[in-house]
């Protein structure tokens, strides 16, 4: 390296401590350009500047050194005549240039240039250069970045220019400069020049791994050992001392060092290697035979009873197909592996058993043969932040009870569930996210248990959650979104507490109960689904309490096949179809909810269905409040009804419920319409403020009525018509507008004891006055009373006309009795070809209804 002096000024400053300064040796900036100079001196003015010296006005040889070790720096002038008579250390501390100084720095080693700044402040300032500790360290340590170990079994690298401190390569040579280090011939090297290392010091030098581990046993250090970049194959690792062993290489350090063997476990952790750590570097197990037929379980990491070593930022590779990739096993084994890749392994990647615990955290565990991790057997490890996915079997298998708390992982894309849980196995999941499972995203069976608290599980191609075979698990505080299928599946026996999750968007069901499954679903969010929000089937049961299940596209809760679940204080609103369906014979208890909004019915029932149905709330059904049909049972007792579009209960096809005790009112339509065939025993009800007819009984139905009270409706009280019967027994019917109790013709019914009273009489007025019935009834009622044909005006049977319309606007005309019954007049609905001149402007209406609109029923739709 040549150096050349620059024409500059200079400054000179003392930095002998406790000294006076000669005058003569304090020169004065000098020159036109001194004080633009852009060169700046390393050391700082200690003494005020006290005699000027004589102005040079030039300078030969004028140039700038660079180096590639040391950059730009600033340069010292040449010294004048009058100051090569200072004694020789005053001049290398006062006037030798900062170039040539740091130039004679950089061939001592570590040790002689720390006693080098213990001379003067100005070597201790030019000693501390970074940029000669960095060459230095990347001699020693191969590190292109500091590596930091601010205490034992804890090691990091740094940005050095976001480090706080100003050298952060001194600060970690000192960190880690007692230590064995390890490379193919360095002990050679080191061995046979001593003259060039000796100031260097409590260092030591093997060629492999097994010998710097038997120096650790003798003693010669203090067992940090660095293995460098290299291959390391075949040696036998066995740690039972707190040894540190980390890779020293530039670069990505692990990707440098590997350290393999074909034989045996690469790494073996015996009792006594409590507090050991490895660290920075790859290791496989890589057996020449990978078959399953010509060695025992091999690992890349085997870490044995009371044991509890660290292992970090290693790369962990296994071939083999029987051993996993790392195994701990064994009361007291607790390592705590962190930020570790552990993929491409042909078996298991991570094996936690007996007894086994340890902290896992942020480590990378992917593409592994069988599961990602797999705890078994009263394991118990805390596991944080992995990224656990592409696996081509399970992500996590917990089984034959083990345990585990695992906290904030994502679990993805595995080939089958993304947390597998069986017999007896009991983890705790918590904040994970669970997802893309090319099966499901989490399944517990044979008796698993396991609380999974606010995860994230979204996206799998089956059930976010599937629970069977008499496991028990707790599903709490979860969003379980966008499945592919359905959000929880509970089967064959399956148990569980499923609470206060948000479960939305699934394809299939938000929760799906069958085959004797008996789970307690509370509190939970069930909306916003592709298909309905619960469906319990095939015998299943369960108690389902104070969820709120909205906004579904199918039914908010299906029941059918046998099944006998209790549906307790939920809300259940705002469907796109029905809000409770039971049909198949499903049975089961709806008791104390809310049940309202829905496009069509609150509730349906039919083909056997007989449920127990109770204090519940129904309204604001666009297709009416309960709807009974095709043989449909239930015992409908002490609900409140009202607000529906159509009539608060219709009853239909052979369908027989008792309904007793209901408030059944100010609906938009009828209170109950049986037609069809429909029978019931109504009893006890209190039906009022309806705007059609408080009961309607139709077409062939034969219900049983008895101590209702029918009252203050907008039409009649009870109409019964089309060829249907009824028993009405002990009923109060009173102050209905149109009145209280019509028959039409040819009906017959059986009475006793019932109380018509004080009702409006609004046609029998209207028809005394000589006015149109439509003027009382417009198109949105039916009064019963005589109807007639006009052949003169050519009415067809869809046609009526009341009789103050036959004697006034038809007079004269051929006309005809039809019989009592439903209607509203089409004369004075001015539908007819003569206007009605006993009633107002015509309407937009034409043929007249005699029945209430049928309601809607909703199709059965299998889904598994």
């Amino acid at each position: 390296m040549v150096i050349d002096f620059g024409n500059r000024s200079r400054t000179d400053v003392h930095c002998v401590k406790n000294e006076e300064v000669p005058a003569e040796m304090v020169a004065e900036e000098s020159g036109q350009g001194a004080q633009n100079s852009p060169y700046q001196l390393r050391r700082k003015s200690l003494l005020p500047k006290r005699t000027a010296c004589p102005t040079k006005t030039s300078m030969e040889g004028a140039s700038t050194s660079t180096t590639e070790n040391f950059g730009h720096r600033a340069k010292r002038a040449r010294v004048s005549g009058k100051s090569q008579d200072l004694p020789a250390e005053q001049y290398l501390q006062v006037k030798l240039p900062d170039e040539v100084v740091l130039k004679i720095f950089s061939y001592l080693l570590e040790q002689d240039l720390c006693r080098a700044a213990c001379v003067c402040k100005r070597f201790s300032e030019l000693a501390n250069d970074p940029i000669l500790w960095k060459r230095l360290y990347m001699e020693v340590f191969e590190y292109t970045r500091p590596m930091m170990h601010p205490e034992s079994g804890k090691f990091h690298q740094i940005n050095p220019e976001e480090y706080e401190q100003p050298n952060p390569w001194k600060e970690s040579f000192q960190q880690l400069y007692k230590g064995a280090h390890v490379k193919p011939g360095f002990a050679e090297h080191f061995y046979s020049n001593p003259a060039r290392y000796k100031g260097r010091e409590n260092m030591l030098y093997y060629d492999t791994i097994e010998d710097a581990l038997g120096g650790v046993q003798e003693a010669h250090f203090d067992g940090l050992i660095f293995v460098h970049s290299g291959i390391y194959t075949d040696e036998w690792i066995y740690i039972e001392s707190p040894i540190t062993m980390i890779g020293a290489a530039p670069g990505k350090v692990a990707d440098k060092v590997i350290i393999e063997n074909t034989r045996d476990s690469t790494f073996v952790f015996m009792e006594g290697s409590e507090d050991a750590y490895v660290g920075y570097m790859t290791i496989k197990f890589n057996p020449d035979d990978k078959s399953a037929q010509h060695h025992n379980a091999h690992h890349c990491l085997e870490i044995t009873v009371n044991c509890s070593p660290i292992i970090d930022h290693c790369i962990i590779r296994s071939t083999c197909t029987v051993g996993s990739a790392v195994c701990v096993s064994g009361q007291g084994a607790s390592p705590t592996i962190k930020h570790c890749n552990i993929s491409d392994c042909e078996n298991v990647g991570l094996y936690i058993t007996d007894h086994a615990q340890g902290i896992y955290e942020d480590n990378e565990i992917s593409n592994n043969a069988l599961a990602g991790i797999w705890v078994k057997n009263h394991g118990n490890p805390i596991i944080r932040r992995n990224h656990i996915h592409h696996g081509r079997d399970v992500g996590v298998f917990t089984f034959d009870h083990g345990m585990g708390y695992f906290e904030s992982c994502s679990i993805h894309r595995n080939r089958i569930a993304g947390f597998e849980v069986k017999a007896y196995a009991n983890p705790t999941v918590v904040r994970c996210e669970i997802h893309h499972g090319q099966t499901g995203g989490i399944y517990v069976h044979e008796k698993g248990r396991g609380q999974f608290i606010e995860n994230k599980i979204y996206a799998n191609n089956f059930a976010g959650v599937w629970i069977t075979s008499n496991s028990d698990p707790t599903i709490r505080g979860n969003a379980i979104f966008n499945g592919n299928q359905g959000g929880v599946y509970i089967f064959g026996d399956g148990r569980g507490l499923v609470e206060g999750n948000d479960i939305y968007g699934n394809a299939l069901a938000g929760i799906q109960i069958r085959t004797n499954s008996c789970p307690i679903v509370r509190h939970n969010k069930i909306h916003d689904g592709q298909h309905g929000g619960i469906y319990v089937h095939e015998k299943g049961q369960g108690v389902i309490e104070e969820n709120e299940v909205y906004s579904n596209t199918l039914a908010g809760v299906w029941v059918t096949t046998g099944s006998t679940p209790v549906l307790r204080r939920n809300r259940i609103h705002s469907g796109k179809q029905v809000g409770v369906y039971f049909y198949d014979n499903g049975h089961g208890v709806l008791e104390d909810n809310d049940i309202y909004n829905h496009m069509y019915s609150g509730v349906q029932i039919r083909t056997g269905s007989n449920p127990k149905i109770r204090r519940n709330k129904i309204w604001g059904g666009q297709n009416g409040g309960i709807l009974v049909y095709n043989s449909g049972l239930g015992f409908i007792e002490d609900n409140e009804i009202f607000d529906n579009a159509m009539a608060g209960v219709w009853i239909k096809t052979d369908s027989n419920p008792t309904l007793r005790r209901n408030k059944i009112h100010d609906g938009r339509d009828g209170g109950i319409c049986i037609f069809n065939g429909g029978r019931g025993l109504l009893e006890e009800n209190d039906i009022f403020r309806n705007a059609q007819a408080g009961v309607l009984i139709s077409t062939n139905s034969h219900p049983v009525l008895r101590k209702n009270r029918i009252f203050d409706g907008f039409a009649a009280g009870i109409e019964i018509t089309n060829h249907a019967t009824a028993t009405l027994e002990g009923n109060q019917i009173f102050n209905n507008r149109f009145g209280g109790l019509f028959l039409a013709s040819g009906v017959n019914v059986t009475m006793k004891d019932n109380k018509i009273m004080n009702n409006q009489d609004a046609i029998e007025k209207a028809v005394s006055r000589g006015q149109c019935l439509y003027k009382i009834s417009s198109y949105t009622s039916y009064p019963m009373h005589d109807f007639y044909r006009c052949h003169t005006c050519n009415t067809t049977d869809r046609n009526a006309i009341c009789v103050n319309c036959i004697k006034k606007c038809h007079q004269g005309h051929d006309v005809e009795f039809i019989r009592h019954d439903r209607f509203f007049c089409d004369c004075g609905a001015g539908t007819l070809s003569n206007p009605c001149t006993l009633a107002g402007e015509p309407t937009h209406d034409t043929d007249t209804l005699y029945d209430s609109a049928p309601p809607i029923e909703s199709n059965t739709l299998q889904h598994n």
